[in-house]
């Protein structure tokens, strides 16, 4: 029987998420701050430039490097762990864009930064409100502990600058930006704005990084899509998806998978990532919704006013799984947006709690059954009401929550 979902989570399909990947023995190391250990190896997915070829695997189920050195039980100050999953060799990240990192707990990471909100003023339309009150819900319901709350670093201007130009960062740090801009905005220029927004990139970049090497990694806030490289639009300010692809594939030859289920199409992403093969963008919109002027995702699926659930969720079905089989990115960013919500004021969608929990479940299960890393974002939601909108948007925690202990990770 399913529980109440703001208790705990539905119930899950008869069938278990089962692991694609071998479970490799867990191992005690000992590393530098600069490179932290995992408490579960099975979660570890940041590609190495080692092949599987120049390895060959010791008795122990740890791997010997050509030079014969060992790696795994015991790691030197300048030595690095080596997982071999679903066929592939994997290593472990040597640092995250975090003020505090939480490498000693086993459960669900979950990204948080107490600046994720600023000053609006009264009666604004923006629910500044419901990212601390999304955490609260999830410690408060015992679905995460303080333990799984990762920190992240405020976003660098150069880290920014992956995405979005010079002239603009400069505008938009210093005040400098004009009453016309401020107004496609949504929002008046102040220093906590400015904060707000980069703390936010940061924690998304946090997400995939954690991602990455454990799995799963949700944040609390993100999904800030209608942002373009020299403006921004529609509340989003920085566009964190985009900053977090560009950061990830700039460093290595990964590639990107962005399932962005927000309500309103993500046309900031899109159009940063138009002519860049490593970047995949998949939008499930509402037609007929902001913003008017559409931009051309890689896959752009537009839907009619009023569609419920059973009709939404088949044509997720059968669009992700064709895309991760035939793009097969090597990180998906899932914008996880409660906004095609009946009850939301700007969604125009009829979707239901239950709907949206089982399309977040859908998506996670689908995608870390193919052993693809996944990190995911709050995306948009509009209420008045801040507590029931933070329970709507912690749905995405709880599916991750239930996908975590299911698939073990």
């Amino acid at each position: 029987m399913a529980k109440d979902w703001h208790r705990g989570w539905f119930s899950a399909e008869p069938h278990l998420c089962m692991s694609p990947w071998p479970q490799p023995a867990e191992h005690s190391l000992s590393s530098p701050l600069s490179a932290p250990p995992l408490v579960r190896p099975r979660g570890c997915f940041v590609r190495s430039d080692l092949t599987i070829q120049n390895m060959r695997k010791s008795k122990e189920n740890v791997y010997l490097l050509e030079d014969g050195k060992r790696r795994g039980k015991k790691t030197g100050r300048n030595e690095f762990k080596v997982v071999r999953l679903a066929g592939a060799v994997f290593t472990y990240c040597r640092r995250f864009h975090a003020e505090l990192g939480r490498q000693e707990s086993s459960g669900l990471p979950v990204v948080h930064h107490s600046n994720y909100v600023c000053e609006l003023p009264l009666n604004h339309r923006f629910p500044m409100g419901k990212f601390p009150r999304v955490l609260q819900f999830l410690i408060k319901d015992q679905v995460i502990t303080d333990d799984q709350v990762w920190v992240p670093e405020i976003a660098s201007k150069d880290l920014l600058s992956c995405v979005h130009t010079e002239e603009y960062l400069n505008k938009f740090i210093h005040g400098k930006t004009n009453e016309q801009e401020q107004k496609r905005t949504g929002f008046t220029w102040s220093e906590g704005l400015v904060r707000r927004c980069r703390y936010e990139t940061g924690g998304t970049v946090l997400a995939a990084e954690v991602a990455l090497q454990r799995g799963l990694a949700c944040s609390t806030a993100g999904g800030t899509h209608h942002a373009f490289p020299s403006y921004g639009s529609g509340f989003c300010l920085l566009n964190d998806l985009a900053v977090a692809a560009k950061f990830l594939i700039s460093s290595t030859q990964r590639k990107v998978l962005i399932v962005d289920l927000d309500v309103h199409q993500g046309d900031g992403t899109a159009f940063i990532f138009k002519d860049d093969p490593s970047v995949f963008t998949f939008s499930v919109h509402c037609g007929k919704n902001f913003p008017l002027r559409k931009q051309m995702s890689d896959l752009d699926v537009s839907v009619e006013n009023g569609l419920e659930d059973r009709e939404y969720l088949s044509i997720v079905e059968s669009h992700l799984p064709w895309l991760l089989k035939t793009f097969r990115p090597d990180l998906v960013l899932y914008d996880a947006g409660v906004d095609p919500h009946l009850e939301d004021e700007l969604g125009r969608l009829s979707l239901t709690d239950q709907g949206l929990y089982q399309r977040d479940l859908y998506v996670l299960k689908t995608v870390v059954s193919e052993g693809i890393p996944v990190a995911t974002v709050i995306g948009g939601g509009y209420s008045r009401d801040i507590d029931k909108l933070a329970l709507r948007h912690s749905i995405v925690h709880r599916a991750s929550t239930q996908v975590w202990r299911e698939c073990e990770m």
